[in-house]
């Protein structure tokens, strides 16, 4: 398959689960048995798709992250202030973390069967979350306490576990925590900009830039299909949940993660 193909339909994927309860890194190791590049290459590529993603935030809500300067109202420069001082403050443990343990969880926890156990126990986690009613005492981002979005980022580690998903755990946590379900999902998105972006960052240090030099177009491609995918499922995501549950990403994940047992018993080999 062309390169700029494989590139687009990652692009998709990525796009398509970096924002919804289901692990978009799981989904890339699964999807990845079948359109992965060069060994050398799929790494740069994750990172590029990732990043891709992760700007569509950014243009999502650019008006509430960058309300300063000349023309901007006292209020809304320090809403936007306290914002950023959130997410800030959220993303503190994911980057202790990180830093410590992510060779380790690469090296031992990147494969099928921790990814398929990690989807069914998510799963589960959001269906049991339904139980709980919509809104929270936290009705918007803009209430969420400062201890509330440390102990959000603290939760939001346990996604280093490949197949739990950032999404899944910030959510989960911050509905735990008091958060309605719609400012869960906003405040998830939010912490995807310093998380994915630091992750990002973090692997290109480690990358062989010859690889990335001959491979512009392939991760152009990705990134910008990733990009404009992503803008669209996070803002179609925030208005469904604002009127449905998490029920049907649940048993979604449920029934994933089974037929990955299930083709693991049955000797099929999922490469790392």
């Amino acid at each position: 398959m062309n390169d700029i193909v494989k590139a687009a339909l990652l692009g998709i994927v990525e796009g398509v689960t970096e924002f919804l309860p289901v692990s978009s890194t799981g989904h890339l190791i699964i999807v990845n048995q079948w359109l992965s590049f060069d060994p050398a290459f799929t790494a740069a590529f994750d990172v590029a798709i990732q990043f891709g993603a992760v700007l569509s935030v950014l243009a999502l809500y650019r008006k509430k992250l960058f309300a300063f300067g000349p023309g901007t109202g006292e209020g809304s420069a320090r809403s936007t202030f306290s914002l950023w001082i959130k997410v800030t403050v959220g993303v503190l443990p994911a980057l202790v973390l990180g830093f410590l343990f992510d060779d380790f969880m690469e090296e031992h926890l990147f494969n099928a069967t921790v990814v398929a156990i990690a989807l069914v126990v998510g799963g589960i986690a959001l269906l049991l979350l339904d139980r709980r009613p919509a809104s929270g005492r936290f009705a918007s981002v803009d209430v969420l306490p400062l201890r509330i979005a440390l102990a959000i980022g603290a939760i939001q580690c346990l996604a280093m576990i490949p197949g739990t998903s950032r999404s899944a755990a910030t959510i989960v946590g911050a509905v735990l925590l008091g958060a309605s379900r719609v400012a869960a999902v906003e405040f998830s998105f939010l912490l995807a900009l310093p998380t994915i972006a630091a992750a990002s960052g973090y692997s290109l240090l480690k990358l062989d830039k010859s690889v990335l030099a001959a491979n512009v177009p392939a991760l152009a491609v990705g990134a910008l299909v990733s990009f404009v995918v992503a803008a669209l499922v996070a803002s179609g995501f925030l208005r469904f949940i604002g009127k449905r549950n998490f029920a049907v990403f649940g048993w979604y994940r449920i029934a994933l993660g089974l037929i990955i047992l299930g083709l693991l018993a049955a000797s099929f080999t999922f490469a790392a």
